[in-house]
């Protein structure tokens, strides 16, 4: 219970500094002339989830849901571990405008590969990424990631918002580490967790 009132916790500060961040963004729109556009400015990140200089941020999703865990069999004979099998998450900008859904699927380019996805939810233009490196930054939530696009795809209408994507950035992770208890012996196995977090996605592209 204390861990559920928790993950509550940090979802309503998280949604919170969603709309913090949305009007201040809007009072610094209204200062702006016409012609400018506010640049995306990405946190400081440990050393390896660094973006190459010849990329640019083009999009920033506030992700919201859940990562998924099955109690599989581990490596060990007679062990059980964790597994985790997809996130479930909705990507939103800072006037909670709905921007991509996240989850795991097929790469079409890779056959018989299963890589984390991101579909744009207006022109459902998607995208498939491999992961290149990882950072424990908070002991109590996921890893920061940077990956790679490894496959992409335009929408049936020819969208394109994130067809143009060259790497992805999982930043300022709060939740999602899996269970501590509940798969613990062979009984367990098939047993499913589906664990509240937030993060910050940065989309990068070509400059």
């Amino acid at each position: 219970m204390k861990n559920r009132n928790t993950n509550t916790q940090s979802m309503s500060r998280r949604l919170l500094r969603i709309g913090q961040v949305t009007a201040f963004g809007l009072a610094f729109a209204v200062a702006l002339p016409l012609t400018a556009h506010a640049q995306i400015v990405t946190p400081p990140v440990p050393t390896g989830l660094e973006v190459p200089a010849t990329e640019e941020a083009f999009l920033l999703g506030h992700g919201v849901g859940t990562q998924n865990y099955i109690c599989q069999p581990a490596a060990s004979v007679g062990r059980v571990a964790w597994t985790l099998f997809t996130p479930q998450a909705t990507l939103f900008s800072d006037d909670a405008e709905q921007l991509t859904t996240h989850f795991f699927s097929l790469n079409p380019e890779e056959p018989g590969i299963v890589r984390v996805t991101w579909e744009d939810s207006r022109d459902t233009s998607t995208i498939w990424a491999r992961l290149l490196k990882s950072a424990t930054v908070d002991p109590d939530a996921v890893a920061w990631l940077k990956l790679e696009v490894v496959g992409r795809r335009l929408g049936p209408s020819g969208g394109a918002t994130l067809f143009g994507t060259t790497f992805v950035q999982r930043l300022n992770t709060e939740g999602g580490l899996a269970p501590l208890t509940g798969c613990d012996n062979p009984q367990d196995v098939g047993r499913k967790a589906f664990i509240p977090y937030t993060a910050d996605y940065f989309f990068y592209r070509r400059k």
